[in-house]
């Protein structure tokens, strides 16, 4: 049996128990690919190197995800988003219009640094609360927030465009300055997609609690809270520090800001938040260990998944099983539909999300197709913009992202209604995008 076919199986078998919510995350994805691996031939000291080279690749993540859960716990806990809160829930008057718009632009602006992982930890614990507050589902914020960061991922200075650029060899800037009318347009869909999704949850609202009004002042059951998740839950009163708002404060922020300003690993800077903010706080030190302790569990339990897909993407990695389905894919496609090669990938480029990483579609994929359809007279940029602009919506879709399992850890909800509820939406505008950037020539057919 060959990598591609072996590789191809593993990677449906663990989307298929992600989706079908029957095991844990870590067990889709540690003994699936293991067992892929034995099938393929490699051993348990291969396997072994594969983990090390996996783990190296997310420890950072996970290292990250610990303290930020922590960090941002702490404020949770002593009430630096209640104002915030409260202020949105009166500016908005319970309209779920706007909060859902007011999200794909907070998003769009916390994605400037590149980062996928720092837009979620700058828009989760903000947004979630007042998510929770309205009643209004959780999954629409990370859909919301995925898609306006996936679009705001084509800058130059984010991953994608930096694979390509280097494949092509060419300057990363040339490769984008084409590609912002279609950042604009995306951005402007995006805002018209929340503006519809926030009409049919707001009917949704109403329909279960008779009126916008009466959702907001509802608050959640004990039950809820611990279904949502330990950092969203309602908070304990004599836990907060209300003198010390403005404190906490400009503590959040300058760690935000050296979140963004990737002067220190963002793991440090969310370290160094817990270390100061521990003590501002809770100058007992049992009270400072109780703070820990309750919100460890979601921290290591995150942190734990996260370190499996390092385990995943190790193997598959370093078996060669995604190098191996990214060229098979091609070479068994037909003379027929090699001119439309590009055109073919970038359709199906959300769902390649859930195959490759992005690695291996940028490294493994591109490269290939992009010498096919060149010997078909297709310009090598056109093969390009139509892999980006097809596949690059579906980023925060895909359970081989890290930042996604972040966004997940810190919204306390599941990737496999994660994949449920966004797909069918962020497949669908990547498409339109693509059509778009046919109609504007930017894609020739």
């Amino acid at each position: 049996m060959s990598l591609s076919v072996i590789g191809f199986i593993t990677i449906l078998f663990i989307v298929a128990l992600l989706i079908s919510g029957k095991v844990t995350p870590i067990v889709a994805m540690v003994l699936p690919p293991i067992v892929g691996a034995f099938i393929a031939g490699f051993t348990f000291s291969e396997i072994g190197t594969f983990f090390d080279d996996g783990i190296a690749t997310v420890i950072s993540v996970a290292v990250m995800f610990i303290f930020a859960i922590i960090f941002f716990g702490i404020m949770q806990d002593v009430g630096l988003f209640d104002p915030i809160i409260s202020k949105m829930v009166a500016w908005s008057r319970g309209n779920v219009i706007l909060v859902s718009i007011a999200t794909v632009l907070i998003a769009t602006v916390a994605q400037l640094d590149g980062s996928g992982a720092s837009t979620f930890l700058i828009t989760i614990p903000a947004l979630l609360p007042l998510y929770k507050r309205l009643k209004m589902n959780p999954y629409l914020l990370l859909l919301l927030v995925g898609g306006s960061a996936a679009i705001m991922n084509m800058l130059p200075w984010a991953g994608p465009l930096g694979r390509t650029a280097s494949v092509l060899g060419m300057d990363v800037t040339e490769l984008w300055q084409p590609l912002i009318p279609i950042q604009a347009i995306g951005m402007v869909l995006m805002l018209v997609l929340a503006v519809f999704l926030g009409m049919r949850e707001q009917r949704r609202i109403v329909k279960k609690y008779g009126s916008l009004e009466a959702a907001a002042t509802i608050d959640m059951t004990a039950d809820e809270a611990i279904q949502d998740g330990p950092e969203t839950a309602v908070s304990d009163n004599s836990l907060a520090r209300p003198k010390l708002l403005w404190v906490n404060a400009i503590l959040a922020v300058t760690i935000i800001a050296l979140l963004m300003s990737g002067i220190i690993p963002a793991g440090l800077a969310f370290m160094i938040g817990v270390a100061i903010a521990l003590p501002i706080n809770y100058p007992n030190t049992k009270d400072q260990m109780d703070r820990i302790r309750a919100h460890a569990p979601s921290a290591l339990t995150m942190a734990s998944i996260i370190l499996a897909a390092g385990l995943f993407l190790g193997i598959l990695n370093g078996t060669g099983m995604l190098n191996a389905i990214a060229t098979d894919a091609v070479n068994i496609l037909p003379a027929s539909v090699a001119p439309y090669l590009h055109i073919i990938i970038g359709i199906l480029g959300v769902p390649f999300d859930l195959l490759l990483s992005t690695d291996a579609y940028y490294f493994g994929l591109f490269p290939v197709a992009e010498q096919i359809a060149a010997t078909y007279g297709v310009p090598s940029l056109s093969t390009a913009y139509a892999m980006i602009i097809g596949n690059i919506v579906g980023t925060f879709v895909s359970p081989l992202a890290p930042a996604v399992w972040l966004a997940l850890g810190l919204s306390g909800l599941e990737m496999g209604k994660h994949l449920r509820y966004s797909l069918f939406w962020m497949w669908g505008l990547s498409l339109v995008l693509l059509f778009i950037a046919v109609l504007m020539g930017l894609i020739q057919v």
